[in-house]
């Protein structure tokens, strides 16, 4: 009887305490998505990537270890098209649809308002807060550089030019990042005349960086 009133008075007691101390434990999962950072490029004509972008991330990021608190199975899937535009968006902004740099670059994979034009839009503000939208706009500017540099990508994917092997998906970064006017000029130099931003990046490392992913799926 008297074991039976111990527990009877003390399991509530024990029950309380316990969730008393879980509502003190909460996950902040914001360091996974380094510091926010306003930084600035520039747009010419024939490209709408940026031209500043930020290192933050690091040269070492894998998109593919990036998982759940739970262990669960990773949450890009390895090489792919969407393995390929998420590590380009950590590099470019950190993956933040609503980031601004200082010359007005916009979105998670830094948008000039020239390039938004010619793909339809004209409410920044409605761009930056659908991502959406950002995701249309990148997709057809992907192919927009695909169909510009068609004839570079079959003469040169899986050739040396250099000192980098050249991938579809390398050339495609690297169009990011200098607009195909910039990867037309690295290839027609042999490689010499890789331009940079002014974080340093080339097309050279964009194409280096961002090698041999499948965006195959990606392409009309």
């Amino acid at each position: 009887m008297r074991s039976q009133l111990s527990i009877f008075f003390i399991y509530p007691v024990v029950i309380g305490l316990s969730i008393l101390g879980m509502s003190n434990v909460s996950i902040d999962s914001s360091e996974n998505f380094g510091k926010s950072k306003v930084f600035a490029d520039d747009f010419e004509p024939d490209f709408s990537g940026p031209l500043f972008n930020v290192d933050d991330a690091g040269d070492d990021y894998d998109p593919s270890s990036f998982q759940f608190y739970n262990h669960s199975a990773p949450l890009i899937p390895s090489k792919g098209y969407i393995a390929f535009k998420e590590a380009l968006a950590r590099k470019e902004s950190l993956g933040r649809y609503q980031q601004v740099n200082s010359l007005g670059y916009l979105g998670k994979y830094q948008f000039g308002s020239v390039t938004l034009r010619h793909f339809g839009v004209y409410n920044t503000s409605l761009f930056l807060n659908t991502p959406s939208v950002q995701e249309r706009v990148f997709n057809q500017y992907l192919n927009y550089n695909h169909d510009y540099l068609k004839s570079y990508i079959e003469k040169y994917d899986g050739k040396v030019v250099g000192g980098i092997k050249v991938t579809e998906s390398g050339i495609l970064a690297a169009a990011h990042l200098s607009g195909p006017g910039g990867v037309k000029r690295f290839f027609n130099s042999n490689g010499r005349l890789s331009s940079r931003d002014a974080y340093g990046s080339s097309v050279k490392y964009y194409m280096k960086k961002f090698a041999d992913y499948n965006v195959s799926s990606a392409i009309r």
